[in-house]
């Protein structure tokens, strides 16, 4: 089975091209991606209107480009898969279009997908795939969450942010220090030069018994210690940037270990974009080590939004036999698509500390 994944929730255009034969791991056999980043730097964020007409511009160049990369036509596509929610709801219709087109045209069934659960599968798709079942530390864009998962379709909710998340801690507080967008990887970068340990930072929940998580109050004090520097932020912003990210990182470790100690579990899934962080990597690979997990990512290419990770979903998806893929081509798109929704009926939302 051939699918096309097609990704437009936001400012990342990607389309790809995953074959899966029976129940073998589905593999990747082509994808391409457009950032916006560029486009919306002047603005200090992504800008809806523009991010959906660019998608309209790219999709199909790219679909193009995908099929000669692979050496296949659109006659041999077998599902057209694409991201339904969560996301910008004029981003999404984007993508929701042209593959609803695409299937009519080609007279092929489509399927749309959860964005986060492309993420959460995404490590599939590298050359260390996991083994069911892991922990998943899922921390992208607005959403950080733990999570234990049995296989496709079977998740638990452990624990998640009950305000900003992770990547909105690290884009909102390169904000503050006047770096450009996207804030995360600039903070991350600077914070190679910095001090850690320069500016007592709070780690909110880090000690609340439970595997939740918060990181306003972390943006509001990199804010008033901001304030506080004044002139001299200049300065110091390597060591604000470190401290900055030491906090965030400190908080993700010791709740991804919590978690792994409550469940019992020796494996460790890290997937989104905060999972490219380099200090996050490091951090997580040698306490895993220490205590004997295993911990996977996704490749870094494919940690930012794409569409490998959404023809993933969709192949492993069908293949588990949780959904059938539609020849109904009227679609809709859900711009707010809790994850609970994807969790198993009769397993507890959450696990009890």
């Amino acid at each position: 089975m051939l699918l096309l994944g097609i990704e437009s929730s936001c400012d990342e255009t990607g389309v790809a091209l995953v074959e899966s034969h029976g129940n073998a791991l589905p593999l990747l056999r082509a994808h391409a991606l457009h950032s916006q980043i560029a486009m919306h730097q002047a603005y200090g964020g992504v800008v809806p209107e523009l991010a959906s007409r660019d998608h309209i511009r790219r999709v199909l160049p790219l679909t193009e480009t995908v099929l000669a990369e692979a050496g296949r036509s659109l006659a041999e596509i077998d599902v057209v898969a694409y991201t339904r929610g969560p996301g910008l709801a004029g981003a999404l219709l984007v993508g929701a279009g042209v593959a609803c087109a695409l299937g009519a045209a080609l007279g092929k069934p489509v399927l749309g997908v959860h964005h986060l659960e492309g993420h959460l599968l995404s490590p599939f798709l590298s050359a260390d795939p996991p083994e069911f079942p892991f922990v998943a530390l899922l921390v992208s864009g607005g959403h950080t969450q733990l999570m234990r998962v049995d296989g496709v379709g079977r998740y638990q909710l452990l624990g998640e942010t009950i305000d900003d998340a992770a990547g909105e801690a690290f884009d909102k507080s390169a904000k503050l220090m006047g770096l450009p967008y996207p804030g995360g990887p600039w903070l991350a970068k600077l914070a190679e030069e910095g001090n850690a340990t320069a500016f007592k930072l709070p780690r909110p929940l880090l000690h609340s018994g439970d595997l939740d998580f918060s990181f306003a109050g972390l943006k509001t004090a990199v804010l008033t210690q901001a304030k506080k520097l004044g002139t001299a932020l200049e300065v110091n912003k390597a060591d604000l940037a470190a401290s900055t990210q030491a906090a965030i990182v400190e908080v993700l470790l010791k709740k991804s270990m919590a978690a792994l100690e409550q469940t019992g579990l020796k494996r460790l899934v890290v997937a989104g974009g905060v999972g490219a962080n380099r200090s996050l990597r490091e951090q997580l690979n040698a306490a895993c080590a220490k205590r004997g997990v295993r911990v996977h990512y996704p490749e870094l290419h494919l940690c930012t939004d794409n569409g490998a990770m959404i023809a993933m979903a969709a192949a492993m998806r069908l293949q588990s036999g949780l959904v059938e893929a539609s020849e109904r081509y009227a679609f809709d798109v859900k711009p707010r698509w809790p994850m609970a929704s994807l969790m198993t009926p009769e397993a507890p939302s959450r696990v009890p500390a």
